[in-house]
């Protein structure tokens, strides 16, 4: 496939390639950044990744974006693709083999049926006829058929059982592995960790090579390696590249997918960091962390996750009308109405706000950003509910573009973020605390750190100990008693027009300009 290189349209400031682990229509903090960007006289292409096995294109206002194909080929894992003597000597090397072995043994057998009936109809004066196909001349493939399939069947099941004790690294053989690769590479282990890190350079490294960039802003980790190897390679040929890594994620804080994906990734992270040339992340607890974690020179810039409140034009002219939220859920203007953006997991804690209905009994709450009867999420929220018996009062209503959210929330009474105690929820300000905060809406809020005690410091809502249900309940009663109290908050001067987007692509372009100082904004 061969990379597009950059014929610059108009005149720009210089190229910044932006680089996201995802296929960028869900990502809003990075179509805001491309976007903002190309509106500050830079030439942005935004690289994601590809659904399909094609490059897509489109634009993103003055940014283009393109998603690159990216082939998963070193994503088994070694042993997968070794026989397992030592742990499942009957097991298939591979699931896949696994597959095809039954599959196979259950085609002969069916063969051999049709072969005994097709005789059979024969006999009986119906046309066709099969060869060899006596009772007496199939006897010996049946049984041996049978055999067959009783011996493929067991090593099936040693095969799934094999996988099932596989899958999760853990094993002490696993741990053993791990540790010993971790020991002796250290930042470097990530090669036998996780390889198919590697996948995402070899898609990415000749698109990027071939734009020519004088920035590359990476976002996330598994892109700060990609971003961080162009940058090199560039160097190396005589051209100062400028790295900047926005850290959306504290990464030793995040689940564990098995038990090399966190040291590996870790261990990625840390490989690549010092190539930075400036990092910006979401907030400042975890700019402190990242700080003290990668030994960085200064603290990274902050760059909060906050709305855009001035669209540009192309956004107004292609969004669809999103509707009223209160007619939306049949309600009137007198009905108590909480709001809640975002995806339903269990750690988001939307069971907390559901359970706590019956004690609310005339609350209602619209769950915006779902897709209704699509995700099994959404139907064990509504079967709790239904269970509940405030069915009638939880409204599932669809997603809209981020920035219209704000608007689309203000006639709600309040809004909530139940999230659980996890590392990184402790970290971060989400997009919905500001999404929330632009629509002058009294939060109501879980425990976690950093929202927490900027709810407590503004005065814009109530704090409710995370998973508790009758402190849920308390917090908004006391918050739907006097809404007024909560709103005073947002007239502080200054407070809402820091907590913009377009507050915050200033700070970006103040980076960019910092690193290429001959870059002057254009007249």
């Amino acid at each position: 496939m061969k990379p597009d290189s950059a014929t610059p349209s108009r005149e720009t400031r210089g190229r910044v390639a932006m680089l996201v682990d995802n296929g960028v229509k869900g990502d809003s903090r990075v179509q805001k950044a491309a976007r903002s960007a190309a509106e500050a006289g830079w030439e942005v292409v935004l690289f994601g990744v590809s659904p399909t096995a094609k490059v897509q294109k489109w634009k993103l206002g003055a940014a283009e974006v393109r998603l690159i194909p990216k082939p998963a080929h070193l994503e088994p894992r070694r042993h997968d693709l070794r026989r397992p003597l030592l742990r499942r000597p009957l097991a298939y090397r591979s699931p896949q083999v696994a597959r095809y072995r039954v599959q196979a043994a259950k085609a002969w057998r069916s063969d051999l049926a049709f072969r005994q009936a097709a005789a059979g109809a024969a006999r009986a004066g119906y046309p066709g006829s099969s060869a060899s196909a006596s009772k007496p001349r199939l006897l010996l493939p049946r049984v041996g058929a049978k055999v067959v399939s009783k011996w493929v069947a067991l090593r099936a099941r040693e095969t799934r059982l094999l996988q099932k004790r596989r899958a999760p690294l853990t094993a002490p053989l696993d741990r053993t592995v791990t540790a010993m690769w971790s020991k002796l590479l250290g930042e470097r282990s990530w090669r036998r960790l996780m390889p198919n890190l590697w996948d995402f350079e070899l898609a990415f490294a000749q698109h990027i090579d071939a734009f020519e960039p004088d920035l590359i802003h990476a976002h996330d980790f598994k892109m700060l390696g990609v971003g961080a190897r162009a940058a090199v390679r560039a160097r190396a040929k005589g051209r100062p590249v400028k790295l900047v890594w926005d850290a959306h994620e504290f990464v030793p804080g995040l689940p564990e997918y098995h038990g090399r994906w966190l040291p590996g990734h870790v261990a990625w992270e840390k490989e690549h960091a010092v190539f930075a040339d400036a990092v910006i992340t979401v907030s400042p607890s975890l700019a402190e962390m990242l700080k003290d974690g990668h030994g960085l020179g200064e603290l990274p810039a902050v760059v909060l996750n906050a709305p855009v409140m001035r669209p540009s034009a192309d956004e107004l002219e292609g969004a669809p009308p999103v509707g009223d939220l209160r007619e939306l859920c049949g309600i009137d203007d007198s009905t108590p109405l909480l709001a809640y953006v975002g995806g339903i997991s269990p750690v988001r804690g939307v069971e907390t706000i559901i359970e706590a209905l019956p004690h609310l009994p005339e609350v209602h709450v619209a769950l915006v950003s779902v897709t209704p009867g699509k995700m099994k999420a959404v139907a064990t929220t509504q079967k709790l509910a239904g269970e509940l018996g405030v069915a009638d009062r939880v409204h599932f209503l669809p997603f809209v573009p981020h920035w219209q959210v704000p608007a689309f929330l203000a006639p709600a009474d309040a809004a909530v973020s139940p999230l659980h105690h996890l590392t990184n929820h402790e970290l971060a300000l989400s997009n919905k605390f500001f999404e929330y905060s632009q629509a002058r809406l009294p939060l109501i809020v879980s425990d976690i750190r950093t929202m927490a005690d900027m709810v407590e410091s503004t005065g814009q809502g109530e704090v409710f100990r995370a998973q508790d249900v009758e402190d849920f309940a308390r917090a908004t009663r006391a918050v739907l008693a006097d809404p007024a109290k909560y709103e005073k908050a947002y007239d502080k001067s200054g407070l809402l027009e820091s907590w913009t987007w377009e507050a915050q692509a200033k700070v970006i372009d103040g980076i960019y300009s910092r690193l290429l100082p001959d870059r002057p904004p254009l007249a």
